[in-house]
This record gives structure tokens, sequence and C-alpha cells, in this order.
């Protein structure tokens, strides 16, 4: 089984640590890929980032058609470019941010996020209504810090730890949901410093799809998720011409 899990921003040293922490955790005889795409931004931190990252990730999509990737984890927090990438994708594609709730949902009434900047909350409460989380989602909290500094903020760890914390106090929540791929490493070292499920989505998505492969499920192309009508592009997004998805179109 062939997993490609896509790090929607351009910065290798942030996919190298998505990769490790995916890795950890799928089958002996999955192989997982992380990559970045060859455009887009460096973090992911605004609307505006997020517009911009998607024909990255579906250019890695696309590509991963032709190289017989049997599943894809879109690995940031805002699931950018999802319904997109599920008419080009002939395998399940799995978003943290879907995953990571739905994990929470298992394991106790309620559950937080927790994030990386004030103004990406918004973009969490409006995934869990859109995912039917609204009920299950109790709070979303920013720990202030940006996410290309979760790598090199020596306090980042102490900092996300209380904010955790914090959310469970002020929220009465069960779990807590970590908002962010580039807090994937702190997982363990967090749920044992605050004694609650602590959820980390690339890992949740990177199992959900390994099970969505292994039950032979995909997306249904029936409806809104057929691949979509071939036409050209202009300028940069030529290269989603004339057909997105040729592998996509022969199973079809």
């Amino acid at each position: 089984m062939y997993i490609k899990v896509i790090n929607p921003n351009t910065t290798a040293s942030m996919t190298a640590k998505i990769e490790e922490c995916a890795r950890a955790v799928a089958g002996p005889d999955t192989f997982v890929e992380a990559v970045s795409p060859s455009m887009g931004p460096t973090s992911i931190e605004s609307h505006v980032d997020e517009a911009l990252s998607i024909p990255g990730i579906l250019e890695q999509v696309v590509l991963g058609e032709t190289q017989g990737v049997d599943g894809y984890v879109i690995a940031c927090f805002g699931d950018p470019g999802m319904d997109a990438a599920r008419e080009v994708a002939s395998g399940p594609v799995v978003g943290i941010a879907e995953a990571a709730m739905h994990t929470a949902s298992f394991l106790g009434r309620g559950f937080s996020v927790v994030t990386t900047l004030e103004r990406t909350t918004g973009r969490a409460l409006d995934l869990a209504a859109h995912y039917g989380m609204s009920s299950r989602c109790r709070g979303v909290h920013a720990c202030r810090i940006p996410v290309l500094e979760l790598e090199t903020d020596a306090n980042a760890r102490k900092v996300i730890t209380e904010t955790c914390r914090e959310a469970l106090l002020r929220d009465g929540s069960d779990a807590i949901v970590l908002g962010c791929a580039g807090m994937a490493d702190l997982c363990e070292d967090i749920q044992n410093a605050i004694g609650v499920p602590v959820v980390d989505g690339v890992t949740a998505a990177t199992l959900f799809v390994q099970s969505l492969v292994a039950m032979g499920l995909r997306p249904s192309k029936s409806g809104e998720f057929a691949p979509p009508p071939p036409k050209p592009y202009a300028g940069l997004l030529a290269i989603f011409g004339t057909e997105v998805s040729p592998r996509l179109r022969h199973n079809h």
C-alpha cells in the first residue's frame, strides 16, 4: 500500500517531521511518503495562504495518480482543497482536521482544539460545523505561536501544553485535538503531561486512509466527486489541463 502525505506548505523540515510521525503508525506493508508542493506558501496561517496552497496540493494528487498512490492525507488543519482532491483522486483522501475530530469523538463527550494563531480559530470552528462536530467541539484555543516557530521556539512545547491544560479546564472537555500538523511530534508528551487523550491528525488520518484502502473503499464517483470535465487552463494552472487525472478516467 502506498500512502502519500501532502504537507500543503513548502517547508521541507516540517514535511520531514510529518513523514516521521506518519511512518511511525503505518503498517509494515504500507509505504508512506510525505511531500511538499512545488508551489505555495512556506506556512499556512490565513485564508490567502490556504487558497494559494490548493494548486500545489492538486499538483501532488495528479502526480500521485501516475505513481500508483493508493490514498492521500492532506496534512494541514484547514483541510485545504479536500473536495477538489477527492474529484481528482482514485483512492481515499483524508484531511487531518476531519480525522482528528472524528477520532476525538470516540474518546469522550467533548474535545477542545488547540491551534497556532488566533486568526485560525474561526476556520477550526467552521470545519467542526462542516463535519457535524459542533456539539462535540467545546472550544478552539490559540497558543499564539506561528507555525514555523513550532520548530524553533524553545518554549513551544511548554506553551502548547499549558494551553491544552487551560482548554480542558475552561471547556470541560475530555480530549484535546492538536490543530496543526507541526505539532504532530508533541502528541505523546502532551498526553502524558495532562492526563487525557491528545489526538494528532497526521497519525489519525494516516491510519484512516490505511483502513479505507484495506477495506477497498474509495470516493464515490457517481455524483459531485466524479472526475472534473476536461478543459484547458491558462497561465500557471495550465498543468491541470486538459485531463486532470488520466488514471482516474481510465479506471472510471
